[in-house]
């Protein structure tokens, strides 16, 4: 993404979403070719990850593993980074106001680089989370959409290290409440994927409401 927006400005928000797919294929040609299990009967699934290769359990009889203590590292960096970074701040100028940015002589492409690979390695840190902690092996499908859920959760939590804590949790609590209606009422998977849907429509509808106010006009009969 980064690539393609400083040498064609292409969107990278789109480009991101786009990429997606194709990690998704890579993956699946992976655990249906090379990395095949060979005593996982036929299934497209790798070997099981070593002991040394998979993070501790923290509390028994629970999927709770030390990566949350990665998460919360990561988070506390993020924090900094963004809070008292000279190029967090050029970051946010480039997105705000990017002919403000150009006139004060800020570096775009430096900028892009940074901030997606930044994004990248967070992403790649969470997918580890995933695989090392209570899958302990690559399989598919891989998440049930934890990735598109992070775009709802940066904007419930404002693009803030600490609001997007807060959002996480608000989102666990969907999947997990989706999980359990679908297990007790029979209802189908889709539901926590509304749920999540309503969640971004309404904040948006709420954002525009906010900054623009619906002013009636009356015209004056001829």
């Amino acid at each position: 993404p980064a690539l393609l927006r400083t040498r064609f400005h292409t969107s990278e928000i789109l480009v991101s979403l786009m990429l997606v797919y194709v990690a998704q294929l890579l993956l699946s040609w992976l655990v249906h070719g090379p990395w095949r299990d060979p005593d996982g009967f036929g299934f497209p699934q790798s070997r099981q990850f070593s002991e040394s290769a998979i993070l501790p359990i923290m509390l028994e009889g629970t999927r709770t593993h030390a990566g949350i203590w990665l998460t919360l590292v990561a988070l506390v960096l993020v924090f900094v980074f963004m809070r008292w970074s000279v190029v967090a701040f050029q970051m946010r100028v480039a997105g705000l106001a990017p002919r403000a940015a150009d006139y004060a002589g800020f570096n775009a492409r430096r900028t892009i680089w940074i901030g997606l690979l930044t994004g990248g390695a967070a992403a790649g840190i969470a997918g580890m989370n995933e695989i090392a902690g209570p899958i302990g092996q690559l399989s598919m499908p891989l998440s049930p959409g934890y990735g598109f859920a992070a775009i709802i959760v940066a904007f419930v939590g404002r693009l803030h290290p600490v609001g997007i804590l807060l959002a996480s949790l608000l989102m666990a609590l969907l999947y997990l409440g989706g999980e359990s209606a679908q297990m007790q009422l029979a209802l189908p998977a889709a539901v926590s994927g509304v749920f999540q849907g309503l969640l971004l429509f309404f904040l948006l509808a709420t954002d525009v409401l906010i900054h623009f106010r619906l002013t009636p006009t009356w015209r004056s009969k001829a």
